[in-house]
């Protein structure tokens, strides 16, 4: 059950209702939408748009742009690559997490789909979270090479058997799909680093050609930012491209126990 963070003392309402054109020729389906304009001044709502699906593509993000682009231009939403490689579509699609642009409508089953933005995340305007305090933590987490030594001529050399430890990690495409549908995040987004800033800590963490080994394990060293993760496991289940960071955070806790003993 996705938990939206609502604008204090408001609850969500019933909203408009778009009907399908009459002698539509198509399968109908329903999207059921979240609409939040804090400009407004007005509650959130659910509004509603039956829709032929033969009209677009067969992804989720085809039928927003529909109805965007031919019956509602207020709807708000990202998106960019459509290629699900850059993570900008992301919002929640039938009670998960996930990108929009490599979810099919015709995967859900029945006729009526809901879709809200990613869960306890302020809400810029409908479908758009903000995101502020998720990047800030993937900057501290220092997602680039930290050296000592001096620079070589030409690359820093690494050999194909080190480069394939960073198989499942590197692919993380920051939709926060992760962060967003883990509860210890949820309760403690503001302490707890959350999944897709602890995959990427360690996937810099096992890069052989870093030397940052022990700043980086000082810097996740703290009750809140690593520890908090209980393996509950909903990052590894919504994650679009199939990446485990729980997986990531247990072996961040193991190198922070090998260095002890």
């Amino acid at each position: 059950m996705v938990e939206l963070t609502l604008p204090q003392n408001s609850k969500i309402k019933t909203g408009k209702t778009w009907e399908a054109p009459a002698g539509s020729d198509g399968p109908i389906k329903t999207f059921r939408i979240y609409r939040y304009d804090p400009a407004s001044g007005e509650n959130p709502s659910w509004d509603t748009y039956k829709v032929d699906t033969s009209k677009f593509g067969p992804m989720v993000l085809d039928a927003l742009i529909y109805i965007k682009n031919e019956i509602d231009p207020t709807l708000s939403f990202r998106r960019s690559c459509r290629e699900g490689v850059c993570g900008s579509c992301a919002m929640n699609i039938g009670g998960r997490n996930t990108i929009s642009c490599t979810k099919g409508h015709d995967e859900f089953k029945g006729d009526k789909i809901t879709i809200s933005p990613l869960p306890h995340q302020p809400v810029v305007k409908d479908l758009v979270p903000d995101l502020t305090t998720f990047y800030a933590q993937h900057a501290y987490v220092q997602p680039y090479l930290i050296t000592q030594t001096p620079e070589p001529e030409r690359e820093w050399m690494q050999s194909p058997k080190e480069r394939e430890k960073m198989d499942g990690l590197y692919e993380c495409i920051m939709c926060a799909s992760c962060s967003t549908s883990c509860p210890s995040y949820w309760w403690n987004g503001d302490k707890y680093l959350g999944p897709a800033a602890l995959l990427q800590a360690y996937r810099w963490l096992i890069d052989t050609r870093d030397e940052g080994t022990g700043e980086r394990l000082d810097d996740l060293e703290d009750p809140f930012k690593l520890y908090r993760c209980h393996t509950i496991m909903n990052c590894t289940q919504v994650c679009p491209k199939g990446l485990n960071p729980a997986k990531a955070i247990a072996s961040i806790k193991h190198m922070m126990l090998e260095r002890v003993t």
